[in-house]
């Protein structure tokens, strides 16, 4: 009873935070638009009025064809003005704000990159304003094919050296936003955003040991970003960034695990789906204080999500790798699949294969299936 319990707060919980991070996301079927006027946040509230009175956002495709005419008109603008004085007498305006400016700011507005990180001109909600990140799910039922009762590590420090009694099935759920700080450092482009995802994996099931939480990775991060609006084999490069990004589980020796990145992302959609290329630099760490020396040809050097969403539904593949071979060739793939169930919550399923689960078995390779239900999802 106390486990149903529990759960059930998470769950209301979760849904308290889903509607101020992402209304579009959260109130798909909204019945009028009095109830929209409740809504305390500008972001929700307006994407609840869109939602009532049918308003669709600007074709992708348009607002691409507006903001690639709108340069090409100020290279032949800028072309004209030498011809006719010898120089541009627009030289040493750095970021001009004219009207073709604004329209090729808004280059990929409506598209599924945009709607996440804000890119376009017309797209920018402002600062501290909560939104999603990463899908924020609960899994009542998350089950291992290998349950990591030693952990270990090549320091010597941070190798368990007693088995913990682990069931094979646990209760996993994950919490993930962002809130940007700031807006338009160069010119119309240019945010940084802090973000945080918290996952934890809950042996609710296992009374013997007292149903401990067996592990819970904490991921601040902070986030520079930048608007794009190139073409690549038919895919539109929407954004680029770069973030520092630290994780950790919060335990100490033997089970402690933690490290810094510097991760660099590129991100580009098409219709309804999108990719995020995400490759990282390890921060280095001294010998002594090392947790998991070894974690890069574990948990990878790098990272790519393709992302499919279409009436609901949502698809996710992340991948990743440690891009040596060898000894030194791990990695692992984890599926994503949510559906919706009402205007509030998705079905979600999740399969991952390989190592780095989670931090503690970031050297050990299990398969893990779990069932369950999600808030919010990528897009």
């Amino acid at each position: 009873m106390r486990i149903h319990v529990l759960a059930s707060s998470l769950l209301i919980a979760l849904g308290g935070v889903s509607t101020p991070l992402l209304a579009q996301e959260s109130i798909t079927e909204p019945a009028t638009p009095q109830a929209c006027f409740a809504l305390d946040s500008d972001a929700a509230r307006l994407a609840c009025y869109d939602k009532v009175l049918g308003r669709s956002p600007a074709d992708t495709r348009a607002a691409d064809a507006a903001a690639s005419a709108a340069l090409q008109a100020r290279k032949e603008a800028k072309a004209s003005a030498k011809e006719l004085d010898g120089e541009d007498p627009r030289r040493n305006e750095l970021f001009a704000h004219d009207e073709l400016a604004s329209l090729a700011a808004n280059a990929g507005r409506g598209s599924l990159l945009d709607s996440r990180w804000e890119l376009a001109k017309d797209s920018k909600l402002g600062r501290f304003q909560l939104r999603a990140y990463k899908p924020v799910y609960l899994l009542p039922a998350f089950w291992s094919s290998n349950p990591n009762e030693m952990p270990h590590s090549p320091n010597p420090n941070n190798t368990a050296t007693q088995a913990e009694n682990l069931d094979s099935t646990e209760l996993k759920f994950q919490l993930s936003f962002k809130t940007k700080i700031a807006e338009n450092l160069f010119g119309d482009n240019g945010d940084i955003w802090v973000g945080y995802t918290q996952s934890s994996r809950w042996q609710a099931y296992n009374s013997e040991i007292s149903r401990p939480f067996r592990e819970t990775n904490y991921e601040p991060e902070v986030m520079l970003t930048f608007r794009n609006g190139y073409s690549l084999f038919g895919w539109n490069g929407r954004m680029t960034g770069v973030s520092l990004n630290h994780q950790s589980n919060g335990r100490s020796d033997p089970l402690s695990r933690s490290w810094n990145r510097v991760v660099f992302n590129v991100g580009l959609d098409r219709d309804n789906w999108a990719i995020m290329l995400r490759p990282w630099y390890r921060i280095p760490e001294s010998d002594s204080d090392d947790n998991n020396p070894d974690i890069e040809d574990y948990i990878g050097r790098g990272d790519a999500t393709v992302v499919y969403n279409r009436n609901g539904h949502e698809v996710s593949l992340t991948g990743r790798h440690s891009l040596r071979s060898g000894d030194r060739s791990h990695g692992s793939l984890q599926l994503d699949y949510a559906f919706p169930i009402n205007n509030l919550l998705r079905g979600h399923v999740q399969v991952f294969d390989g190592y780095g689960e989670s931090m503690i078995d970031y050297n050990h390779r299990a398969t893990y299936v779990g069932v369950g239900v999600s808030l919010l999802e990528w897009f």
